[in-house]
């Protein structure tokens, strides 16, 4: 039996409203359950528009029982009664997604025949008590008009109302506010919109797991384009503009697009459960498996491709309908003075051209760029459009080449990239981009996909925060500077393969930069960089830099001071273009020091032992006038301090310093210091309970932590974390550090497992040190651990190297050698895997 009649036998029987709401409640989910078979069977626009017309089947139906209920046996025609029930925002639009409210706005007049407010009442209880998610305004329709001013979006929900039911005459009333919203201050209310979408872009930009509703290129920039379009043209529908704003080929792009994200947000809230519009990872395989994709991959490409498309479209035609309403008649003086050349004109360093310009080929548009003088430049929309829809010719002429290494000579070229990116012509201008555009990277580390992130690389380059690196790239030639640009640029393009990105970059590079016109010797620069792009992070990051046959192995690669100065470069570069906050001060004195240390072994042409290292560093300590005015005894204590690394990682200052703070120690003493990076720094005499620290504090996340000991027994710690504490918990990590010295306080942390596989003792590392290497999953507690099982065993800990990632933990420990130490090496690993008794 049909609900409708189900309904019914209900009235007829005079039951209660509750076994009323109770029959809605179970089709409503009934229908809810549904869902997913009418998923397989209608996707994108056509599912939203069914499953909105389930909604408008069931409302009309409670408002047919609302009125049944009210009037019994001598109901009046529906266009009687002046209540009219309207759809507004996505439910208005037919966009209605499966776990949006219902928007709705229920307008009555006031005719006292009529108890309207008793009926719209009885609706809305129907309504709730049936389960459904209302989003609902009440109105007179004499209000509407004045409601529509007290806020943006409610003016913004009214434009897209649509009637479900009611009488048509209150909804003919309510058509005519509508139409005297829409001409109400159509300039201010555009501008609140176009401010109110650039602070949404920021707030949601593009990231590798992307808003759909929300965010860059997202359905609300769809949105967008419909409130403007509507506003000036009256429209009910964006196509209705198609061949008088837009063409109709770049209408069924941007569509197609469109319905790609109708698919992926509908898909989406079906998998959550609930209005889920962030993409996360984790949702992508079942999504792609839902939409008829081989693989997430593809559906991520074709999704940043989707969101690419609206972006442009939007970005273009939003501005173009909206240009004669900033129109000012003062503004032709300013525009005559600001042009520079036919229908092009430069003002406040914003490039533009008027919308009716005629279409110019890539080497016009480009020889354009090259004309303008070197500084960061914004462009237009109508700028955006040019180069959108220009003619681009493969294979591209010697001439393109010519322009493009101009614009790569400029100091400022990613303005450029970027304008290239926005319009769809990168892959164009630059082929090693052809197939990794829009290519996503789900490594947990990269914010972007790679074609963004090559760009943002640029950007951090051309704009070096860190004075050192920036006075080493002023250093560089013209020549060298367009060259490390290009390879900043290229870098990643060699992913998506199945070879090493690296190498298969390092073969991409050549040909372009052969048609750009460098010289063989640059190629082998560039190819060399390209290849090597992550090794020097990987090196800091990985490896001990204090370890001369470390540096070697690692200059042979470099193999010139020269290209080690470029790779620093780009590798600052690189970590900044990752995203913000990527680069922290302590990726800043790693790199730094690596820097230092290979440059230094790359000017010896003999290797440096330790031991005529620590004479050197030694002979400089003293001759600094601080150590001259310390007492004899401390100098002498001062240069019997065993360990080598000590030196290695220290200043004279920073040693002389440190040892007359240690000089002052009764028991311990500690400092905390949080204004650059965090660090702790303990000297201690008495035991340190080193595991319960790191287990209280493990939710900072180690990045270094040395150990020394000095002399008098005094050791010193110095450890560095990753992440900085918030200010009002300092006090409690003072806490922690004083209960550190009762080596009775223990930390319960979650039993890390470390397979034997996963442990490397190096006993040849050095003379006094071996080094133990541990990578394995990333677990909480893991260092502490390790420090806890190690001091059970006797071993002391030199210095220690922490790496983690979100799903791996690569830590170094240099160890001192000790008798018999590398003799038991088995029973030191098997100790190490051992579950806790």
């Amino acid at each position: 039996m049909k609900l409708a009649e189900q309904i019914e036998d209900l009235i007829e029987q005079n039951r209660s409203d509750f076994e009323i709401s109770k029959l809605f409640k179970a089709h409503i989910k009934e229908y809810s359950d549904s869902l997913h078979q009418l998923f397989e069977k209608n996707q994108g626009k056509d599912f939203l528009v069914k499953h909105t017309k389930a909604f408008d089947a069931i409302i009309s139906l409670m408002y047919k029982t609302i009125l049944r209920r009210t009037f019994s046996n001598y109901l009046p025609m529906r266009n009687s009664i002046p209540i009219a029930i309207i759809a507004l925002g996505s439910y208005g639009r037919e966009q209605l997604c499966v776990h949006s409210d219902i928007d709705l706005m229920i307008v009555y007049e006031t005719i006292d025949g009529y108890n309207t407010q008793l009926i719209i009442e009885k609706l809305l209880y129907l309504a709730w008590d049936s389960g459904l998610k209302l989003g609902h305004r009440v109105h007179d329709v004499h209000d509407i008009f004045k409601a529509s001013q007290e806020d943006l979006t409610i003016r913004t929900s009214m434009m897209e109302a649509r009637m479900i039911i009611g009488s048509q005459f209150t909804w003919g009333a309510t058509q005519r506010e509508l139409m005297r919203i829409r001409h109400d201050r159509p300039k201010a209310y555009m501008l609140a919109k176009i401010e109110e979408a650039h602070q949404r872009r920021k707030k949601y930009p593009i990231t590798m797991q992307p808003n759909i509703k929300e965010g860059i290129g997202s359905l609300r920039d769809s949105q967008l384009l419909f409130w403007i379009a509507t506003t000036i043209y009256g429209v009910q529908s964006t196509k209705d503009l198609s061949g008088i704003v837009f063409s109709d080929e770049a209408y069924r792009g941007y569509r197609i697009s469109l319905e790609l994200l109708f698919r992926v947000r509908s898909a989406l809230h079906l998998i959550a459960g609930k209005q889920q519009d962030t993409l996360l990872m984790e949702h992508l395989p079942q999504i792609a498996t839902m939409l008829g994709f081989k693989d997430s991959k593809k559906l991520a490409m074709r999704m940043f491709h989707a969101l690419w498309r609206v972006n442009n479209f939007t970005q273009i035609f939003v501005t173009k309908m909206i240009r004669p309403y900033l129109y000012k008649s003062t503004a032709f003086s300013r525009l005559k003075k600001a042009r520079i050349c036919t229908r092009y004109y430069l003002l406040n360093n914003t490039l533009y051209t008027t919308f009716d310009n005629r279409r110019h080929d890539i080497n016009t548009l480009l020889e354009l760029l090259v004309s303008l003088k070197d500084m960061p430049y914004r462009f237009d929309a109508s700028i955006l459009l040019q180069f959108t829809y220009t003619t681009v010719k493969h294979p591209l002429p010697s001439k393109t080449y010519i322009l493009l290494r101009k614009l790569f000579e400029h100091q400022y070229t990613y303005p450029f990239l970027k304008l290239f990116y926005n319009a769809g012509i990168l892959h164009e201008l630059i082929a090693a981009f052809r197939k990794v555009q829009h290519l996503p990277q789900f490594d947990g580390y990269h914010h972007y996909p790679v074609d963004l992130h090559s760009i943002q690389c640029v950007k951090s380059l051309e704009n070096i925060q860190e004075p050192f690196i920036k006075e080493l790239y002023e250093s560089l030639s013209t020549e060298e500077r367009s060259m490390l640009k290009i390879v900043t640029l290229i870098h990643d393009t060699g992913k998506g393969r199945t070879q090493n990105h690296s190498d298969v970059g390092a073969k991409l590079i050549i040909p372009l930069l052969k048609k750009l016109k460098f010289n063989e010797s640059f190629q082998e620069c560039a190819s060399l960089l390209v290849k090597h792009h992550v090794l020097m992070s990987n090196v800091a990051y990985n490896e001990d830099i204090h370890s001369e046959k470390t540096l070697y192995k690692f200059m042979s690669k470099i193999k010139t001071p020269q290209n080690l100065k470029l790779l620093y470069i780009l590798t600052y570069a690189d970590i900044n273009g990752v995203g913000r906050g990527v680069y922290t001060p302590f990726s800043s004195k790693l790199l730094r020091k690596l820097y230092h240390a290979a440059l230094e072994v790359s000017q010896q042409r003999d290797r440096i032992s330790d031991a005529s290292k620590r004479l050197r560093l030694e002979r400089r300590i003293k001759s600094a006038p601080q150590y001259v005015l310390l007492p004899k005894l401390l100098q002498k204590k001062i240069l019997t301090i065993e360990s080598n690394l000590f030196f290695f990682k220290h200043t004279p200052s920073e040693i002389i310093t440190i040892a007359l703070q240690a000089k002052e120690v009764n028991k311990y003493s500690y400092r905390i210091n949080s204004d650059n990076g965090f660090t702790i720094e303990i000297l201690r005499l008495v035991p340190l309970n080193l595991g319960y620290l790191l287990g209280k504090l493990s939710y900072l996340d180690v990045a270094s932590m040395d150990i020394f000991t000095l002399f008098d027994n005094i050791k010193y710690f110095k450890i560095e974390f990753l992440h900085q504490p918030e200010d009002n918990t300092l006090e409690h990590i003072k806490e922690i550090i004083e209960d550190s010295f009762n080596m009775s306080n223990k930390v319960t942390v979650p039993q890390p497992r470390i397979a034997p596989h996963e442990i490397t003792l190096d006993c040849e590392h050095s003379l006094t040190y071996a080094q133990l290497h541990i990578v394995t999953t990333n677990q909480r507690g893991l260092l502490a651990y390790i420090v806890k099982r190690l001091d059970d065993m006797d071993i002391n800990i030199a210095t220690a190297k922490i790496y983690t990632t979100k799903k791996r933990a690569k830590d170094h420990f240099l160890i001192e050698k000790k008798p018999k130490l590398c003799d038991n090496a088995k029973q030191i690993i098997t100790l190490l895997c051992e579950e806790n008794r």
